[in-house]
């Protein structure tokens, strides 16, 4: 399973990210991409054996993966105080993958309905989520 970890600003929520699906997620092939250097380099130092940092890796990276794990601002245009470009978040959407969004009211985009929760928290069941869906449950891959 190709795994893609997007994130920006700080790259703290992928830093969590990429260091728990490293060790829960040992058998996914693992890539972070930042939306700028701080991000990507934070998912370096966390253990993404491959990083890589801007719009077009967003872009090109999105056509290979199986999965998509990041905050649900990267399917937003111009979310993450505007670093999610509308390239970036058209590649997430139209991307074949299975996204795993976490829910992080930030940025003027909020999600009702889903209770404010510690990012720790968020960050456990975004990665039991793509361990689930690495062991082939859950939906997988669309057919098409």
């Amino acid at each position: 399973m190709n795994v893609l970890v997007i994130d920006g600003q700080g790259g703290g929520l992928g830093k969590q990210l990429v260091a728990a699906l490293s060790t829960q997620c040992p058998e996914a092939r693992l890539t972070a991409v930042g939306t700028n250097s701080l991000a990507a380099n934070a998912m370096r130092k966390a253990g993404a054996p491959r990083a890589a940092t801007g719009e077009n890796a967003v872009v090109v990276n999105c056509r290979s993966a199986d999965i998509i794990v990041g905050p649900i601002g990267i399917v937003v245009a111009d979310a993450l105080l505007g670093e999610i470009t509308p390239a970036m978040a058209t590649a997430v959407c139209q991307s074949h993958a299975t996204r795993v969004l976490i829910p992080v009211n930030h940025c003027e985009n909020y999600i009702v309905g889903v209770p404010e929760q510690p990012i720790s928290d968020l960050v456990a069941a975004a990665v039991q989520k793509v361990k689930a869906l690495c062991a082939g449950e859950g939906c997988g891959k669309r057919a098409y």
